[in-house]
């Protein structure tokens, strides 16, 4: 790897604010293309997590600026969130193309929030030349803090806990950081971490998005991107154990409606573990725009990952069409008690009908999928054979088949209290073997009193990718429960969802099958 040398530097604004930044330049003279990353944990960190260090960036040939944003790091004022990125975005780009060290052309990379500040600048900005935001999302609901009406528990708290820390870090306040650093360390965090976020950091963007998501009336904010952005080169990064998987999606459909030409890959990745290629992949990107002649041109191109023959495929829809797209339903009543009961089957009409106990001094665990804390493949047949988790299973399919699919499943349900949750699961089994492989997982929360009316519920399951081998079952598990990826149900609209308490009662929640239908969308619209 070539040497490369770094300085600190410093933006000040016009309010006269200063954003800190560190930067690493390639040995030898400028100018070089630059690379800008805005982020709020730290300049030094420069998202390694994720992400090669810096410098290799730099050895490539460019100039690499990682900035704290206001009021995280060292940088000055008070950290409000989103709300703050779009006047900073577009004051730290034109600093950025005018330093000495810069040749006036300009990418920007990043995830998290990282990604999403690649998206906002103020109406009129100049946009970047090339951007490839990562596992991000523009709605702060949708994308960013709940599912199907379900505040993300685990994500959220901790995610909030962390943000809190870095703010009691700043104001010297080492008792407190203890405390949330403790929470995290025990996982105490599940039980205890919301009165800490109430404690150290109530104005906190975390915090506001669970109280937001307890509210009747929920009213999310989505933040829309320039569409003189979104036509830019853009290189997106999805995982499809990531919860910001929807963001992507919705960022790559927005830039296609804004005449943009997005290059896409949705990988095996969760928010914090990629595929080592990813790096290579942005460099790739990033020298084709930044380091191009005047005839450079792009192309919207899609790269994913087959969940189950572990190999990346070109996304084609002629090739993801199912003869039989809607499955049903139907079981005698026992689908929760025999795995034999509860069939799947395509095309034909549901039948039967089920309850299901939801008991919160054990619910029903979440393991793997996008948003538990250990994310990513899980084999849940043990989660299955319990008596809470009602299982639906085809008949071996006749022949091979891929589906690309956003599931959607939607039944009629009820239940005996004033708020219960359905938490959905859709599996692979290999042919001739027992254990059960998650493909997809989806939730949906329901509260107040059209709890106890038995009303049709739709529940969006997370996008996949999967081939269907000959002599292989696809199944629907149904339960109560999705502990501690979201909180628990208490059966009442008066107590808040939160941990396992007294306040949480039994609740049997009762299932019509006879209009029941599981559908697979396709992910892209033709």
């Amino acid at each position: 790897m070539k040497s490369v040398k770094y300085q600190d530097n410093t933006l000040i604004l016009k309010d006269g604010t200063k954003l800190h930044s560190k930067h690493w330049m390639p040995h030898g003279n400028g100018p070089w293309p630059a690379l800008l990353m805005r982020q709020p944990y730290g300049k030094e960190l420069g998202s390694t997590v994720t992400y090669a260090h810096p410098s290799w960036w730099a050895s490539q040939g460019y100039l690499v600026i990682i900035q704290d944003v206001r009021g995280q790091g060292s940088s000055e004022g008070e950290f409000k969130g989103f709300e703050q990125e779009s006047s900073d975005t577009t004051h730290t780009h034109k600093w950025v193309r005018s330093l000495p060290e810069c040749n006036g052309l300009l990418g920007t990379f990043g995830f998290s929030y990282q990604g999403f500040t690649q998206l906002i600048g103020e109406p009129g900005s100049s946009p970047p030349d090339c951007l490839a935001p990562a596992m991000t999302g523009i709605n702060e609901g949708n994308h960013w803090s709940s599912e199907g009406g379900a505040f993300w528990w685990h994500i959220g708290i901790s995610w909030g806990l962390q943000l809190a820390a870095q703010k009691l870090q700043r104001e010297k306040n080492l008792n407190g950081w203890q405390q949330i650093r403790e929470s995290l360390e025990t996982q105490n965090y599940l039980t205890n971490g919301l009165n800490l976020l109430q404690k150290f950091d109530s104005q906190g963007m975390a915090y506001k998005w669970l109280k937001n998501s307890e509210s009747t009336q929920k009213e999310w904010k989505s933040h829309d991107p320039l569409q003189t952005w979104l036509k830019q080169p853009m290189l997106l990064i999805g995982g499809w154990w990531d919860p910001h998987l929807n963001g992507i999606l919705e960022i790559h459909q927005k830039s296609i409606e804004a005449g943009g030409c997005p290059e896409l890959h949705i990988g095996p990745a969760t928010h914090l573990q990629w595929w080592e290629e990813t790096n290579q992949i942005q460099l790739d990107f990033f020298n084709r725009f930044l380091k191009r002649s005047t005839s450079t041109k792009f192309q919207s191109t899609k790269k994913l990952w087959n969940l189950t023959s572990n190999t990346w495929e070109d996304s084609n829809l002629s090739k993801r069409t199912l003869k039989e797209q809607n499955w049903s339903l139907s079981s005698t009543g026992l689908a929760c008690a025999n795995s034999n009961d509860g069939k799947l089957a395509p095309g034909s009409i549901g039948e039967g009908f089920l309850n299901i106990v939801h008991d919160p001094w054990r619910p029903v665990p979440a393991i793997g999928g996008h948003l538990s804390p250990c994310p990513g493949e899980a084999e849940r047949s043990f989660i299955d054979k319990r008596g809470d988790v009602a299982t639906f299973t085809s008949d071996p399919f006749e022949k091979e088949q891929i589906l690309e699919s956003i599931p959607t499943l939607s039944l009629n349900a009820k239940s005996d209290k004033t708020g219960f949750d359905l938490c959905i699961v859709l599996s692979i089994i290999y042919k001739d073997q027992c254990q059960v492989h998650q493909l997809s997982t989806g939730v949906l929360r329901v509260l107040g009193k059209d709890s106890n009316i038995l009303l049709k519920r739709e529940i969006s399951l997370q996008p996949f990718l999967a081939k269907i081998y000959e002599g292989s079952r696809i199944r629907l598990s149904i339960s109560g429960a999705f502990w501690p990826a979201i909180a628990i149900n208490p059966g009442t609209y008066k107590s808040p969802c939160i941990f396992p308490n007294p306040n949480c009662s039994i609740t049997t929640i009762f299932l019509d099958l006879s209009q029941s239908t599981l559908k697979l969308d396709p992910i892209f619209k033709k």
